[in-house]
C-alpha cells in the first residue's frame, strides 16, 4: 500500500494525506481526524490540502457560547415580529461538512460534550427554543500539545477515527504528495463503498486485534473496518483485502493501544496430536503396488499466518510513544480535556474569570444581571404580556432575570514529601532534588508552585514553603541532609496540614511522596515498627478522606509491599521506580497534574 523503506516521519505524512482522502469519501462514519502537530509550515501544508479538498469546513472557536454553537433565538427579529424566530447554530450549519477545532487541547469540556452528543445523535437541540436540526458532520481536532502537556478530551478523540501525529515531520517531507491511492474519483469511490463486501473473518480479525492491544471501545474496530472499506474503494475494488485491513489496523487501532500485546511462550510447544492405534498389517501380495492414501489422509499444507496476527503486527508498528510509562501509571490512553496551561481546578465566580452560560437568578449578593439573556427569556412572552399591542415596550418580570457567571482557574501546588532517612537517602535523594528543579523550571508557564517537605530522624520539616522561585528551591534542597529513622506518619501528617492550608487559600494541592514505606519511627518520635506502621496507615486514611490527589513513588531497589499497601490506603497512584531518574520522575508527576486537572 505504501512504498517500502519510508522513514517514520515520511510515513506519518503519507498517512495524513491518506486520512484526508478517506475523509472526503466517508466523512460522517469515519468520525474525523485528531491531528497532533505544532503550529508551523507542516500543519499549514496539511490545512492547505484540506482547503483544496471537496470538504466544506466550519471553524468553531473554543470559547463559543451555547447559543452560537447549538442555535437559538434571533432576539431582534423575535422582538420585532412578536413570535419566536429561530437562528441555526454552527453545528446545524455544518451538516454534511467538517468542523475544525483549533487548539483542541484547550477546548472546554462543555463544548466538547455538545459536539460529541451531536455526533452520536446526528441532530442538535437549540437553546431557548424547542427546535431540532440535523447535524451530521465530522470533526478535525487540531491539537498543539507537547509531550509534557495534556491533549484533547477523550470523549472527543474517541469518536474520531483517524489519529495522526505530525510533530516529527519536517517541512521538506511535507512537500511530498501521495500517489499510492486515489486511482478513482470521489463519486465512483462512494458508489463502490455502497456495495462493499466484507467477510465475518475480517471483522473477527479486527476485533481480535483491538482486544490484543487493549482497545475497549467498540467504535475503534467499527471505524477500522470502515476505513478498510474506504481504502478498497479508493483503489477501485468492491471487496476488502488483507492489505486494506493492515492499513486500517495501523492507522486506527495502533495509536489507541493501551497495553503491549501478549507474546506467545516459545518454550512451551503444543503437544503432538494423539495417533490412533493401527491394527497389525495384513499380508499383501508382493506383486501389487501399495494403494495411495485417501484424500482425507493427505498431509496438510503448512498453515498460513493468521489474519489477526498480520493485523496485530501492522498495529504494533504504530504504538503510541511512552506507552510503557503510561501503563505503569495506570493511565494507558492519551486523554485530557485541558492543557497544562490551565492551572488548578475551575471554580465558579460571580465577578471575574472566563464567562459561562448565564443562569436564572436574581441580581443580588454580588451577582450581576445578564441583560441579553434576560431579554431572550422575555421576548417570546411579549404577545401575552402586552396590554396594548404595538406600544413598543418590552415587559420584563422577575422570573425573566438571568445573572452572569464566570469560571476561575485556581492555582495548584505540588507538595513533595521526601524520605531522607538513612536507608533511602542513597537511593533517591539526589534524584528527587533534580526532579523538583526540573518541575520548577516548567512551573512558570503553568503558574504552579512547589512545596518540599523532608522527613527523617524523629519528625518532618517544611524545607520549602510554596514558591515558584528556582533560587530558593535550590538553596533549600542543597541543605537537605540524609540519614536517621523514617517517621513516615509525620511526613504524611505534615503534607496533609500543608494541603489543607493551601486549600483554604484557594489552591489545588497535589502530593508526591517518595518513600519505600518502611516506617520505623512513630508519630510520637519513638522507635517501633508496629506502632510506626499503624500511625502511617491512620494518617494515610486521613489523606484519603480529604480527597486530594496523590502519587506514591516507590524507589526501593525492589518494589515494597508496605509502600503499595500505604498507597492503596491513601488512594494514591502507585509507581515503582527502583532506578530513579530526574527526567522520568518529572514526566510522571506531570501526568499526575494533567490527570488532576481533567477531574
Amino acid at each position: 500500500m505504501n512504498p517500502p523503506g519510508l522513514s517514520q516521519a515520511s510515513q506519518a505524512w503519507q498517512d495524513a494525506q491518506l486520512a484526508l482522502m478517506a475523509l472526503q469519501v466517508d466523512p460522517v462514519r469515519l468520525g474525523g481526524i485528531w491531528l497532533r502537530a505544532s503550529h508551523g509550515p507542516v500543519r499549514d501544508n496539511w490545512l492547505a490540502l484540506l482547503k483544496a479538498s471537496t470538504l466544506k469546513t466550519f471553524r468553531v472557536p473554543g470559547q463559543v457560547d451555547d447559543e452560537r454553537l447549538l442555535g437559538g433565538m434571533d432576539l431582534a427579529a423575535t422582538l420585532q415580529s412578536g413570535r419566536v424566530i429561530h437562528q441555526p447554530g454552527l453545528l446545524a450549519q455544518a451538516h454534511g461538512g467538517v468542523i475544525v477545532l483549533p487548539m483542541a487541547e484547550r477546548l472546554p469540556s462543555k463544548v466538547a460534550a455538545h459536539i460529541a452528543q451531536a455526533q452520536d445523535c446526528g441532530q442538535v437541540h437549540a437553546t431557548h427554543a424547542h427546535i431540532t436540526s440535523q447535524a451530521q458532520f465530522s470533526v478535525i481536532a487540531l491539537d498543539e500539545s507537547e509531550e509534557d502537556e495534556a491533549c484533547a478530551a477523550q470523549g472527543l478523540t474517541e469518536r474520531l477515527g483517524l489519529w495522526l501525529d505530525l510533530r516529527d515531520v519536517s517541512m521538506a517531507q511535507s512537500d511530498a504528495t501521495l500517489e499510492a491511492l486515489g486511482q478513482v474519483e470521489r463519486q465512483e469511490a462512494m458508489a463502490l463503498l455502497e456495495r462493499m463486501e466484507t467477510s465475518p473473518e475480517q471483522v473477527e480479525a479486527l476485533c481480535q486485534t483491538a482486544w490484543a492491544l487493549g482497545v475497549d471501545s467498540l467504535r475503534a474496530p467499527l471505524m477500522a473496518l470502515r476505513l478498510a472499506c474506504v481504502c478498497a474503494a479508493l483503489e477501485g475494488r468492491d471487496a476488502v483485502e488483507p492489505s486494506d485491513l493492515q492499513l486500517a489496523a495501523r492507522l486506527v487501532l495502533g495509536p489507541r493501544a493501551t497495553r503491549m500485546p501478549a507474546q506467545p511462550d516459545e518454550d512451551q510447544e503444543p503437544p503432538p496430536p494423539e495417533q490412533p492405534e493401527e491394527p497389525p498389517p495384513e499380508e499383501e501380495p508382493q506383486n501389487e503396488p501399495p494403494e495411495p492414501p485417501p484424500e482425507d489422509e493427505q498431509e496438510p499444507e503448512p498453515p498460513q499466518e493468521a489474519l489477526e496476527d498480520v493485523l496485530l503486527a501492522a498495529a504494533i508498528a504504530s504504538l503510541p510513544p511512552k506507552l510503557l510509562d503510561r501503563l505503569l501509571m495506570g493511565k494507558a490512553s492519551t486523554k485530557a480535556a485541558h492543557g497544562l496551561g490551565n492551572s488548578g481546578q475551575a471554580k465558579t465566580s460571580k465577578l471575574r474569570g472566563r464567562p459561562l452560560t448565564p443562569r436564572p437568578g436574581k441580581p443580588s449578593a454580588g451577582a450581576r444581571l445578564h441583560v441579553l439573556a434576560t431579554l431572550v427569556n422575555a421576548a417570546p412572552k411579549q404577545r401575552i404580556r402586552q396590554n396594548a399591542p404595538g406600544s413598543g415596550r418590552v415587559v420584563i418580570r422577575s422570573d425573566d432575570f438571568h445573572v452572569q457567571r464566570y469560571a476561575q482557574q485556581t492555582p495548584s501546588c505540588l507538595i513533595f514529601a521526601l524520605d531522607a532517612s538513612g536507608s533511602a537517602a542513597q537511593h533517591r535523594l539526589a534524584e528527587a532534588k533534580g526532579a523538583v528543579e526540573l518541575l520548577l523550571q516548567q512551573s512558570y508557564a503553568r503558574r504552579d508552585s512547589v512545596c518540599v517537605i523532608g522527613f527523617r530522624l524523629a519528625g518532618a520539616q517544611v524545607l520549602l514553603p510554596p514558591t515558584r522561585s528556582l533560587v530558593r528551591a535550590k538553596r533549600a534542597l542543597s541543605g537537605l541532609p540524609g540519614g536517621g529513622g523514617t517517621p513516615l506518619a509525620s511526613g504524611i501528617q505534615a503534607a496533609l496540614l500543608q494541603a489543607q492550608m493551601l486549600h483554604r487559600a484557594g489552591s489545588t494541592p497535589m502530593l508526591v511522596i517518595l518513600s519505600d514505606g518502611r516506617a520505623n519511627v512513630s508519630l510520637a518520635g519513638t522507635g517501633g515498627r508496629v506502632q510506626a506502621r499503624e500511625d502511617a496507615q491512620a494518617w494515610a486514611q486521613q489523606w484519603r478522606l480529604s480527597g486530594y490527589p496523590s502519587l506514591w513513588i516507590d524507589t526501593a531497589p525492589q518494589p515494597e509491599p508496605q509502600a503499595q499497601t500505604l498507597a492503596n490506603v491513601m488512594g494514591a497512584n502507585y509507581f515503582p521506580m527502583p532506578y530513579v531518574q530526574a527526567q522520568r520522575m518529572a514526566c510522571v508527576v506531570q501526568d499526575l497534574t494533567a490527570q488532576t486537572r481533567r477531574t
